[in-house]
């Protein structure tokens, strides 16, 4: 992988990591017509940079973590069918799933969801005055809900917001849930991921790393901030619409230009 494809790649995770568009899917699209080399590295790459988006969140959202002990609690109930399904079935993902054809259908029918979900969450009232009051309950369904996102494209800030809206929250704060549970989720996932593939990450990629968490780090605290304002004026239905768009394009342009779409 070189700098140049580092740096667009982490730009790319900086901006969609919360959003309901998957960054992962744009991650593995934008290797794969990069042609990007050691794919290995690469996967681990896109996983290890994700640490620079959840410090920006955990940036933003430092005050939500001192009004108590409640909104640790919720998150950990949250997190925790992600956590169990995701080191079970780890491998299999990553070696089954992580692939263009699964992402650009991945996109196409989350797409398809989100302007559902537009139409549905348009003038709901939440049934809470924080994010934090939300019941345990809730707070499962959203981590069960979550559990798809370990399809690439499918979009862990999409789920997850789906699962909040469902349980209650209106849409800025499904937003705001799914943005601090990605603190928990994120840094398990970046953590296990190196735990396993450190064999993989030699010194050299070390600059690599560096760069593109730094980067997402930076380009991630502007794009927070930019969607829960987007999200309050116009909804969910314009990132459906991309995503549709986005996924049939990737399998019309795979198909005339004989670019391999499973692994």
């Amino acid at each position: 992988m070189s700098y140049i494809q580092a740096i667009i790649i982490a730009i790319i995770e900086g901006l969609t990591e919360f959003l309901p568009v998957s960054s992962t899917g744009h991650m593995i699209l934008a290797q794969s017509l990069m042609n990007v080399q050691d794919p290995e590295f690469a996967k681990t790459f896109e996983i290890v940079i994700q640490l620079g988006a959840i410090l920006a969140v955990l940036l933003l959202y430092i005050k939500r973590f001192f009004v108590g002990i409640n909104i640790y609690l919720k998150l950990f109930v949250a997190f925790l069918p992600t956590g169990i399904i995701g080191f079970l079935a780890y491998k299999a993902i990553k070696h089954y799933l992580f692939n263009p054809f699964t992402v650009s259908i991945s996109l196409i029918v989350g797409g398809v969801v989100l302007v559902l979900l537009d139409k549905w969450s348009e003038n709901k009232q939440s049934e809470y005055k924080e994010v934090e009051d939300i019941s345990y309950i809730g707070a499962v369904k959203i981590g069960l809900i979550q559990c798809l996102s370990m399809i690439p494209g499918v979009s862990r800030a999409a789920a997850t917001i789906f699962g909040g809206i469902f349980s209650g929250f209106n849409r800025k704060q499904a937003a705001e849930f799914s943005f601090l549970l990605a603190i928990p989720t994120m840094f398990a996932a970046s953590g296990y991921d190196l735990l396993k593939e450190h064999d993989n990450i030699h010194k050299e990629h070390l600059t690599i790393l560096l760069l593109g968490g730094l980067i997402a780090f930076v380009v991630a605290i502007i794009a927070v901030k930019g969607f829960i304002a987007f999200l309050t004026k116009y909804g969910f239905k314009q990132f459906g619409y991309y995503r549709i768009i986005l996924g049939v394009l990737f399998l019309v342009y795979a198909l005339y230009s004989g670019l391999q779409l499973t692994a």
